[in-house]
């Protein structure tokens, strides 16, 4: 027992529009037996482009119910049928937000038009509704309209049932939440289906196959299943659900292999739906700067983007408490140290000269003494091999990460030989200093004077 559903919108997600026009057509599987349609007033403004694409108006609606005064007769006519729709995903969370606004509890099974004609007839150019409709031959009248859409549906689905003989595929669709029911209509059910138990990083692709978001996972399949399994019909889930076409992924050997691999590749690609993700940074660096006079000074402040910094700290005070200590190892002039001091009038070219040498051997000494140490965990591959992965940090920087095949330790100055350089990242730096500390057994270090 199908309900075919089709709704025109004021927009695109059903959080934030309305529904303008619902058509249901009541279908017992061989024939159409009962058939509701209304136009809505959706309480607000529709958008001059919907108005070019479908012909409503807000005069047409002005006198049309609102969606509560219709809901007890929608609730009823899909009570207990399937939800079937061109494109489901969308049609199924408009009416889904309006019944729950009215105050009725409706779930149902669903079943996608789309991604039934992926089924029974693969390889077609285009599955939109005029295209495959064209494709098979079915005339759609009054296009963009719901009564119009949702009876061209009907013969669609009437047109694939009976392709689709033994119903294999339909019953398929039915049975629950496959990946069929919940992936957003582009997204071929293999991509899903070809993910990994597995840790990992993954990147979900738009249309033109540039990368939109990057996500880590313990386990691939479980991760990126919950992203679309939970369906949110807020405005900014229901644009990145409509932007993914591809899924991709690299399989990792740990989850802190993922969560590095994952911040890198967030920096290094900067994908779209990334960017309001909130990173841990060293807030504040150490600078040497050289002043209107020409002497070398300290400068502790906010980081900057483009100015490379002796050393980084999370803490203001950090900064301060390394430039105290160059000064009573090197005894520099409090008042010249850093550039917030002031300058004696008193002073003498050749003392300005012995400053900056003292400063410049300062600073030579702060950055040769940086960590400098690898950090290593064993694991697997994707088919069960072992490997080695080591994550290395110079002078204070994190450099990049290498694999190698096997539980065989490297002596410390050959692991530089497998890296992959990656850029500096104070977020990576910060979580390898922490598996140092509580994985003291799973450091390589050089051997390193201490200040």
């Amino acid at each position: 027992m199908f309900a075919v559903v089709d709704i025109e919108t004021t927009g695109g997600t059903a959080a934030n529009g309305g529904i303008t026009e619902i058509a249901i057509l009541l279908h017992d599987g061989k024939q159409v037996e009962g058939k509701f349609t209304s136009l809505v007033n959706p309480q607000q403004k529709i958008p001059r482009y919907i108005t070019a694409l479908t012909g409503i108006t807000d005069y047409m609606l002005a006198d049309a119910p609102v969606f509560a005064d219709i809901a007890p007769q929608v609730y009823n006519l899909l009570k207990g049928r399937v939800f079937v729709a061109h494109n489901v995903n969308f049609d199924y969370s408009f009416v889904l937000q309006q019944l729950a606004e009215a105050g009725f509890n409706w779930q149902a099974k669903k079943l996608c038009t789309v991604r039934y004609a992926r089924k029974v007839v693969p390889g077609r150019a285009s599955y939109s509704l005029g295209n495959i409709c064209r494709d098979m031959g079915i005339d759609i009248e009054n296009r963009h309209r719901a009564e119009g859409d949702a009876a061209a549906t009907v013969q669609l689905l009437e047109h694939l049932m009976g392709i689709d003989e033994d119903g294999k595929h339909l019953q398929t669709f039915l049975k629950g939440k496959t990946p069929e029911t919940y992936l957003p209509m582009h997204v071929p059910a293999q991509e899903l289906e070809q993910l990994p138990y597995c840790a990992g990083v993954y990147y979900f692709k738009d249309k033109q196959g540039k990368i939109v978001y990057v996500g880590k996972a313990k386990n691939l399949k479980y991760r990126v299943r919950s992203h679309f399994a939970n369906n949110s019909s807020s405005k900014r889930k229901q644009d990145f659900i409509r932007n993914i076409f591809n899924i991709s992924y690299q399989p990792c050997i740990s989850e802190i292999h993922a969560l590095v691999l994952e911040e890198q590749e967030i920096k290094r690609l900067w994908p779209l739906y990334n960017r309001s993700q909130k990173r841990y940074s060293q807030l504040f660096g150490l600078y040497s700067i050289e002043d209107q006079r020409g002497l070398t000074r300290l400068l502790v402040e906010k980081r900057r983007k483009h100015l490379s910094a002796i050393a980084s700290f999370h803490q203001l005070e950090a900064g301060y408490s390394i430039g105290r200590k160059l000064m009573y190892r090197f005894d520099i002039d409090e008042r010249l140290l850093f550039a917030t001091g002031t300058i004696p009038q008193s002073l003498l070219p050749e003392e300005e000269a012995v400053h900056n040498q003292k400063m410049a051997e300062a600073i030579q000494c702060l950055r040769e003494e940086l960590p400098s140490l690898a950090v290593y965990e064993w694991g697997e591959d994707e088919t069960g091999k072992p490997q080695t992965i080591y994550y290395s940090i110079q002078k204070g920087c994190y450099v990049g990460m290498g694999i190698c095949a096997g539980h065989e330790l490297l002596p410390y100055h050959k692991v530089e030989t497998i890296i992959t350089a990656a850029a500096d990242n104070d977020y990576i730096k910060a979580m390898l200093f922490r598996f140092a500390t509580t994985h003291p057994g799973q450091v390589l270090q050089q051997a390193a004077a201490s200040m």
